[in-house]
């Protein structure tokens, strides 16, 4: 008997699953939901980039995440979270499928395969969240940024790089690191003097910026390995 194959493919089953799902092209800015809405469906990023917000009731906003093509989010309505506790919005143009909670629910249970991605994909998810909450408490704004920008960038994941990142402004980098936009100016001035980034038209992130998340400040080697991803600002 043929063994049936161990990859499951969720561009197949977009395809396959019918109304239960809708995709939506979002343009840059705009909202996809709202903190507070009702959590009733996931979504998944075909293409484009996606930042989740928090909102204080003193009016205060963060920005918890920036998340790019093969991400989910939305997955509060599987802990049973009846409201949104983030907003979503489109950070640039971007391709996204919602699928309604009921669906997700049953993939997980009918699908072996995806069950296994998408329990990996939490997990790398979890791991995220707990780098950044040692961040906040143990790193210095300036390396919280560089493991920003290393993020961004996608560098040391094991995934695919994005070629590049759009309309990512300092502005959102401040309220993801927790500084001051005139702070993360400084930064990225010296980070470009030391080699770290560099700028022709789009930024580049070079893989040495490392060394700022591990303490090292030796400014990299001509020719140094690791070739650069390019993040549009």
């Amino acid at each position: 008997m043929k063994r049936r194959s161990r990859t499951f493919s969720f561009q197949k089953f977009l395809k396959e699953v019918g109304p239960q799902r809708t995709i939506r092209v979002y343009q840059g800015r705009q909202t996809i939901y709202s903190q507070g809405d009702l959590a009733d469906a996931m979504f998944y990023i075909q293409s484009g980039n996606v930042k989740l917000t928090v909102t204080s009731r003193s009016g205060k906003k963060a920005v918890v995440a920036i998340l790019g093509r093969g991400d989910f989010f939305g997955t509060g309505c599987l802990a049973k979270q009846s409201l949104r506790r983030t907003g979503a919005a489109a950070l640039t143009q971007a391709s996204i499928a919602r699928l309604e909670k009921g669906v997700f629910v049953r993939m997980i249970h009918q699908e072996p395969d995806f069950a296994r991605l998408f329990i990996s994909y939490l997990a790398s998810r979890v791991g995220r969240i707990g780098e950044d909450s040692l961040d906040q408490h143990f790193s210095s704004s300036e390396q919280r940024l560089a493991r920003v920008l290393l993020r961004l960038a996608r560098l040391g994941e094991g995934r695919k790089p994005e070629p590049a990142i759009s309309a990512v402004s300092q502005d959102t980098l401040a309220q993801m690191v927790g500084t001051t936009r005139s702070r993360i100016s400084h930064f990225m001035n010296k980070f470009r003097k030391l080699g770290y980034i560099s700028y022709n038209g789009r930024l580049k992130v070079h893989g040495s910026l490392h060394g700022i998340v591990l303490h090292d400040w030796r400014p990299p080697r001509t020719g140094a390995p690791g070739s650069p991803r390019e993040i549009r600002f």
